[in-house]
């Protein structure tokens, strides 16, 4: 039985970008590229009509900019996952665009293998940032606005239990659910469960924001970097 194959929807102001996007995941086995867009206007009313699973998000573009569209499209019932593009892997920028609900990012100069990996990956479900890269975004975006988002996130994450802190802080830290439910003593369908009720509690879309969440409130400090 062949599976079906992820939707893509490719989103770039730059007629060239998208050409060598088009190019180069139209060759990629089980991946079908359902439409192109130059702005985020574009790319949300494609949306409905093309029903991608994935859209490669450029976040710079006029009219509608990549993070505006990236909030609304997660907005939706059935919102497709979205991974941004960009040209710096620190920009400020790429942390907005994940706080609105992108599962991950990839650099525009990405070894064409590595950017067809991120979006089968985030079809998974998976996000596509390690937690170094994480902490390294989360530190250089880091400024006059940290401590109100200190007391918010903290104020949020005080909806969940004792084990759903217990798991934020470990998806914060980027490990996989095989990972959590080793250190947690608890199997891989209970993480599972907590997760989806941290989602749910938080109104969250994706362990990313989880991840971000559990920064912001100061939960990942005391792990310092974990060698890195």
């Amino acid at each position: 039985m062949t599976a079906t194959p992820i939707r893509l929807l490719l989103v770039d102001d730059d007629p060239l970008v998208r050409a060598g996007l088009a190019l180069m995941m139209g060759g990629a086995e089980g991946i079908e590229i359902v439409g192109e867009a130059a702005d985020g206007a574009e790319a949300e009313a494609l949306v409905p009509r093309t029903r991608p699973d994935v859209v490669l998000m450029d976040i710079r573009m006029p009219s509608v900019d990549g993070i505006t569209a990236t909030e609304r499209l997660r907005a939706r019932p059935d919102a497709p996952q979205i991974v941004v593009l960009t040209t710096f892997h620190a920009d400020e920028q790429v942390l907005h665009a994940l706080r609105a609900g992108a599962a991950g990012f990839v650099l525009k100069d990405t070894p064409p293998a590595e950017i067809v990996a991120a979006v089968r990956r985030v079809a998974a479900g998976d996000p596509v940032l390690s937690p170094a890269v994480t902490r390294q975004l989360m530190r250089h975006a880091a400024g006059t606005a940290a401590d109100a988002r200190h007391a918010h996130a903290r104020e949020r994450l005080s909806a969940l239990n004792d084990r759903e802190r217990e798991v934020a802080v470990a998806v914060g830290r980027g490990l996989a659910n095989a990972q959590i439910a080793g250190e947690l003593f608890m199997s891989v369908a209970t993480v599972k469960t907590h997760v989806s009720r941290i989602l749910a509690k938080l109104g969250l879309g994706n362990r990313v924001q989880i991840a971000l969440l559990a920064y912001d409130a100061g939960l990942l400090e005391k792990d310092g970097d974990d060698g890195h």
